[in-house]
């Protein structure tokens, strides 16, 4: 696994899940975008943990710090590095994972490729700790679509059994796309996001968990020279 995604402009996250810190380097940035700082921080508090029992407990503010890249909330042109402290850290409560890995996580993977080696705390630099760097490079990457009239929107399309609507392929209304952005569990039926919530916490008191689908809408792609944004 390469920490370093994306073409045109690219995102390099680093840091470990009970390490110092967590962040991430976005190169390519043009100069001169005035950021939304209010907007990425929405979509930070959206991501952060422990609201709830749909989430993970562990709870982390997940304040960003730009150290680099941005003057008066203003791309330089210069690669803009953005850390985020650790402070909710209980490492021993992962003593075990080297001689019990967890299904389904990347403990074994990790153990293998990186010969033992490897960051066992909370997952290391493959926790899901590591998506608020994500999270903040995709926060402004959005901006830089809407300036170009394309707008993304997300929603949970099925969790275990329990299925939401799904998007209409011949009307995405960009009302709906804002609407979805703003909810801190994103479907489009109410009643669906409760059955849901049910479902997860059914598999919770097992001691087990559930998987699901993500759909995911982008309009305002210009028809030709779509590649100039990948």
């Amino acid at each position: 696994m390469s920490s370093v995604i994306c073409n045109k402009i690219k995102v390099s996250i680093f840091g470990e899940s009970h390490g110092q810190v967590i962040g991430c380097v976005i190169d390519g940035l043009p100069a001169g975008v005035k950021l939304d700082l209010e907007s990425i921080y929405k979509d930070m508090a959206r991501r952060a943990p422990g609201k709830d029992k749909t989430s993970t407990p562990r709870l982390e503010k997940d304040i960003p710090n730009i150290i680099s890249g941005v003057i008066d909330n203003v791309t330089t042109g210069a690669p803009l590095t953005m850390v985020i402290e650790n402070t909710n850290v209980k490492s021993g409560d992962y003593s075990n994972l080297m001689t019990v890995p967890r299904p389904s996580h990347s403990d074994y993977p990790a153990f293998v490729k990186y010969e033992g080696h490897n960051d066992i705390r909370g997952g290391g630099h493959f926790s899901g700790r590591l998506t608020a760097p994500l999270v903040f490079a995709g926060a402004i990457a959005k901006q830089l679509l809407r300036e170009k009239g394309i707008k993304i929107g997300a929603h949970i399309k099925r969790i275990g059994s329990v299925n939401d609507e799904f998007f209409d392929m011949n009307n995405i209304e960009e009302k709906l796309l804002e609407e979805l952005t703003s909810k801190p569990f994103s479907t489009i039926s109410n009643e669906a996001e409760e059955k849901m919530r049910e479902e997860i916490e059914k598999y919770r008191m097992d001691l087990d968990s559930i998987g699901g689908e993500i759909e995911c809408a982008v309009i305002g792609v210009p028809a030709r020279n779509w590649w100039k944004y990948v």
